[in-house]
């Protein structure tokens, strides 16, 4: 209130029009800070304008002041969350309050001279979901900011969040260091080893708001509604191409037409456009707007259509600033792919022309890993916030081995990072050396390496890698990557093609595994508390069985012959193998009665992946053809730790000693009856947990086909018989885990 006791009126185009001048000015990024904070303070009628900076992730420092002790500025600094100002940088919500000693979290300063204010308005400065400080006014009369004055210092947080993000506050005596400038690092989790360098390639390109203030009102009422309309035009387009499709599929374009048409989302952006906003300001204030609210939200469908909203403001961003895929950018010759998220088809398209990936989000078991270790290219997840600092074109190097990105890395950095790069080149040339020769120990033992595949891609790397055959091609990639259900011509000609490829060698192809983290584009969603134990693969498939006929149909047929080799994923009993046996049975009598040439020899094999199946009765290890240990789902049910979960997925060791016993008792079992065994999965191809597989009697290992040379390279150096006793004496001592007594033994090998 004014002092005659009248509600003060602030005009935000006037303050915002002021701003924009002020901006046009040659100044350093210190001098621009406090001339906002006099400006503010005059406009709202305030004695107190601050502008609280992060300088970490958890601190906080006053970088301007108009009111407060002028000494304070870059000496006073709070951690997140601490007092009314880290209350609001943590929350992200705006504190008003009429009596600031007295609200909760307050921490009184005295070296800003402070306490002499009542009132207190603070408001995050946050660009879409990322905030970069606060921007406080206070005053003395104890008075609550009105919502006009409220909306007015929003504005202006927001203008400042993006002239930050231009570089606006950087030079002599800054306020804040240069953005999108800086080495930083991130450490996330490995979801494909490896190592690579190159240059970044956002997936979705940030859009960057260069005029965040409007100079003519009118014209940017004219260019939002021009926009609007080419997302509209272009959101209709996407459903009358899509009206074939599945139910799911139009609903979430029937849930973006309804957004791009809502009267509301367009009314918000109309009245920011009338305060003094660009239009391309006005839409990025909803989407922040929108991605707060997502934070808030449980309902898994209400923040799917939240996300519905985001995706739509990122388009019409895009239509407003020409920015993104439009621009006719190139994408570098070395790229390392940087995105929140991607889904199998998109990153497909991309192929073997990546080093590397960068996810914010994703898991070890999504389809995008999937992919990424079908093409051996090195992948972390969880890289919290790198979309927000990686611009197109930066230096970038991806350590998969460690799960840690750096980006613009200093030059220590960079050579300690080449220098392991040249390290593994001249232990890959080493491993060349031995790519034809035999993967037997010293004392005489023979293994097989087989390779793990689910692309065409992947075949040229069965004769480069050394591996005498695929031991597991996961036929669900082709389901994946696919809007609609794929034909039985289709899946036939590709599997000869795999076949044709391997030239005679083995190749074990595993019925379609989907179901937990594997979803179908046009399956229906199942809602299950726990999917890793529910509703998937063989279980799947048994339901309905319509999909594995068609699948064992085109398989069989791709023989043309040839033998063929076949195992059903996720069996957990007798019966289940039993069941799914049978209609590979129905099968081929199927194709006799049809007069199509039957495989030579057909084996028909099952994955162990539960506990329970270790413990099947006799009767099923002598009918089954084959076994194969998928390693890594079996780890996690044995040790009740959910692969997907970062806080206990490498909490258990693979060479704990309960495990190793237990996989040995598998390999004994399947002595006994003479039933081929192999291991498949991660493990599988680290050197010292195989060499330990092969001292316990497992003879077959398949593995990504980078990782053969490796491991043959070790089994060559080493006698089992002596690895045996090592392990063995772990297990008698009573200890957890054989690996320290391994890693001993191994250093005289190596």
């Amino acid at each position: 209130m004014t002092p005659d006791g009248d509600p003060v009126q602030t005009d935000s185009r006037q303050m915002l029009s002021r701003l924009r001048a002020l901006m046009a000015e040659d100044a350093a990024g210190q001098a621009r800070l406090d001339a906002i904070t006099t400006l503010i303070a005059e406009e709202m009628r305030t004695e107190v304008c601050s502008i609280y900076l992060f300088r970490d992730e958890q601190t906080l420092e006053l970088c301007a002041t108009e009111g407060l002790n002028r000494d304070a500025v870059h000496q006073t600094r709070m951690k997140l969350g601490e007092g009314l100002v880290g209350r609001v940088a943590r929350t992200g919500k705006v504190v008003n309050t009429d009596n600031a000693p007295a609200a909760r979290g307050f921490r009184y300063m005295p070296e800003t001279g402070e306490e002499a204010y009542s009132s207190f308005m603070g408001v995050p400065i946050q660009r879409l979901g990322e905030t970069l400080g606060v921007l406080v006014v206070q005053s003395k009369q104890s008075r609550e900011y009105s919502d006009e004055e409220l909306y007015a210092v929003e504005v202006v947080a927001m203008v400042i969040a993006e002239m930050a993000e231009l570089g606006a506050f950087v030079g002599e005596g800054a306020a804040m260091s240069a953005r999108h400038q800086q080495p930083v690092l991130f450490r996330g989790g490995i979801a494909q080893e490896g190592a690579a360098q190159g240059r970044v390639w956002l997936h979705e390109p940030r859009v960057v708001v260069t005029n965040p203030i409007a100079e003519d009102p009118n014209r940017e009422l004219e260019r939002l509604e021009e926009a609007v309309e080419t997302l509209r035009v272009g959101v209709d387009r996407m459903l009358s191409t899509a009206a074939t499709g599945d139910k799911e599929q139009l609903q979430v374009l029937e849930a973006y037409r309804m957004f791009a048409n809502s009267k509301g989302w367009m009314k918000r952006m109309e009245e920011d456009i009338a305060r003094g906003l660009s239009a391309e300001a006005a839409v990025e204030k909803e989407q922040s707007t929108t991605r707060a609210r997502m934070t808030q939200v449980t309902d898994p469908y209400l923040r799917d259509r939240l996300h519905d909203l985001d995706d739509l403001s990122n388009r019409l961003l895009r239509i407003l600033t020409g920015q993104g895929a439009e621009t006719g950018a190139e994408m570098p010759d070395d790229p390392i792919l940087i995105a929140r998220n991607i889904g199998p088809g998109e990153l497909l398209d991309y192929g073997r022309k990546l080093r590397g990936i960068v996810l914010e989000e994703g898991s070890v078991g999504s389809h995008a890993a999937i992919v990424a270790r079908a093409l051996a290219i090195p992948l972390v997840i969880h890289a919290s916030r790198i979309t927000n600092e990686a611009l197109n074109g930066d230096f970038i190097m991806v350590d998969g081995d460690q799960g840690i990105v750096h980006l613009r890395p200093d030059d220590n950095v960079v050579a300690a990072f080449r220098d392991k790069m040249a390290m593994q080149a001249q232990a890959q040339e080493r491993y060349a050396s031995i790519r034809d020769k035999p993967a037997e120990t010293l004392c005489g033992t023979r293994l097989a390496l087989h390779m793990n595949a689910g692309l065409m891609a992947d075949l040229p790397s069965l004769e480069g890698s050394g591996a005498e055959g695929v031991g597991l091609f996961r036929t669900e990639l082709q389901f994946l990557v696919r809007a609609h259900m794929p034909r039985r011509a289709e899946l036939s000609e590709l599997y000869a093609h795999v076949m044709d490829a391997a030239r005679g060698k083995r190749v074990c192809f595993r019925t379609l595994d989907i179901g937990s983290d594997k979803v179908l584009p046009y399956m229906k969603v199942i809602d299950e508390p726990n999917p890793a134990l529910g509703w998937r693969a063989v279980r799947v498939a048994l339901d309905k069985p319509g999909v594995m006929r068609m699948q064992l149909q085109a398989l069989v047929r791709a023989a043309k012959g040839r033998p063929l080799s076949v195992m059903f994923p996720f069996v957990a009993q007798r019966e289940e193998f039993s069941a799914a046996n049978a209609e590979m049975n129905k099968a081929l009598e199927r194709e006799r009665i049809l007069g199509h040439p039957l495989p030579s020899d057909i084996e028909v094999g099952a994955m162990l992946e539960t506990p329970s199946l270790a413990f099947a009765p006799d009767s099923f290890y002598r009918e089954v053809d084959f076994l194969s240990i998928g390693g890594n789902d079996l780890k996690q049910f044995f040790f009740a730790a959910d692969r997907e979960n970062e806080l206990v997925r490498r909490r258990y060791d693979t060479l704990n000693v309960s495990f190793l016993t237990f996989i040995e008792s598998i390999v004994k079992r399947c002595e006994a009856h003479d039933t081929p065994l192999s291991f498949c999965g991660e493990d599988a191809g680290r050197p010292v947990e195989a060499a330990c597989f092969a001292a316990i009697g497992l003879r077959s290992l398949s593995m990504r086909p980078a990782s053969i040379g490796p491991v043959k390279s070790i089994l060559r150096r080493i006698d089992l018989g002596e690895l045996y006793e090592v392990i063995d004496g772990v297990r008698n001592a009573g200890d957890q885990s054989v690996r320290p007594a391994v890693m001993e033994y191994l250093k005289g090998k190596l």
